[in-house]
């Protein structure tokens, strides 16, 4: 890690604009599967939970027509429904299926990925831990592609309880939204207990995750101040808060959006870093950056970690309709 230089305006102010930051691959393909699916169909297009954990995307859907519902009895037969990016499990499939919902699956593919991992740890008569939060989407989707074979883990402190029914047969998985470091720990605090324990094949903590901590870590040490651009159900918006903190920020919050920035928080403070999670678009850091210039800081900075260029190609379901529609 390097520590954050630069010119300091003659105020002495500064913004650290991290980078990367906002939309990742996954919740671009599945805000973009929603719009698709709009234009497609025309309204209503259902969809089951938040497409995205971020309050303004899912308002700007509804004034489109897409109807959030939190489980699928509320949508009506033989209509369209859209899962979200966190994923679900193998029985809310059966259930759309039952109920002759058309279904176009937004699930990440890096979530898809995890979900592949426990098949064949639970084909393999493994006792899987999953690393996660109980009650998150992503958590309850996976763990229903093997419900036999899953435990939760929720943290390092969880592992001293653990009693598995072999030792020599345990493997582990994440939540992709979680800490990176915080991930680490919990798993080596497992490996102490159960030495032979098998990794999956990649790491899962997802590519935009990982990123987004890197780049918030960089920008930290310098600030006085860590503004996180994100909704309180996005867990990676919440991770980035702790991890700022942990690498030395005098003070971090999590907002929404401008509005919910406190004033007395800038009392005293020089140099502020702003960044955002993979749910939030970016003109809500825009309008972030735009306040802080209103009251007397300048332009940001950028401070680049890494360079993205990972993109997913829609739903095939989706495509294949798009083609029939286009060729009619």
């Amino acid at each position: 890690m390097t520590f954050v230089t630069g010119p300091v305006t003659e105020s002495g102010r500064r913004v650290l604009l991290a980078a990367p930051r906002g939309y990742c691959a996954g919740v671009d393909r599945a805000v973009i599967t929603v719009e698709k699916a709009l234009d497609l169909y025309g309204p209503p297009v259902y969809v089951r939970k938040q497409i995205v954990h971020n309050k303004h995307v899912v308002a700007e859907l509804e004034q489109r027509g897409a109807i959030f519902v939190e489980e699928l009895d509320e949508v009506p037969e033989g209509s369209t429904v859209v899962f979200s990016a966190h994923g679900v499990s193998p029985a809310v499939h059966a259930e759309a299926a039952h109920r002759a919902l058309k279904t176009i699956d937004a699930t990440c593919p890096l979530v898809t990925k995890v979900h592949h991992e426990a098949r064949r740890f639970a084909a393999d008569d493994y006792e899987i831990l999953l690393i996660g939060h109980e009650g998150h989407e992503e958590v309850e989707g996976t763990a229903g592609e093997a419900p036999a074979n899953i435990r939760l883990v929720e943290a390092s402190d969880d592992v001293d309880r653990l009693e598995v029914r072999d030792p020599t047969k345990v493997a582990w998985l994440s939540q992709t939204t979680l800490s990176v470091d915080e991930t680490l720990e919990t798993v080596d605090r497992i490996r102490e207990r159960f030495p032979l324990l098998v990794d999956p094949p990649s790491d899962d903590i997802c590519y935009a995750t990982q990123n987004r901590q890197l780049a918030v870590k960089e920008i930290s040490p310098a600030a006085d101040l860590v503004l996180v651009v994100g909704s309180g159900n996005s867990s990676n918006s919440v991770r980035l808060v702790e991890v700022a903190l942990e690498a030395g920020a005098g003070a971090a919050y999590r907002v929404d959006d401008a509005s919910e920035i406190d004033e007395d928080w800038l009392v005293q403070v020089s140099t502020v870093g702003v960044t955002s999670g993979a749910s939030v678009p970016e003109n809500l850091v825009q309008g972030v950056l735009s306040w802080l210039q209103q009251r007397g800081f300048p332009a940001a900075e950028t401070v680049p970690t890494a360079q993205e260029s990972l993109i997913f190609a829609l739903p095939p379901e989706l495509r294949r309709e798009m083609r029939a529609h286009n060729a009619s």
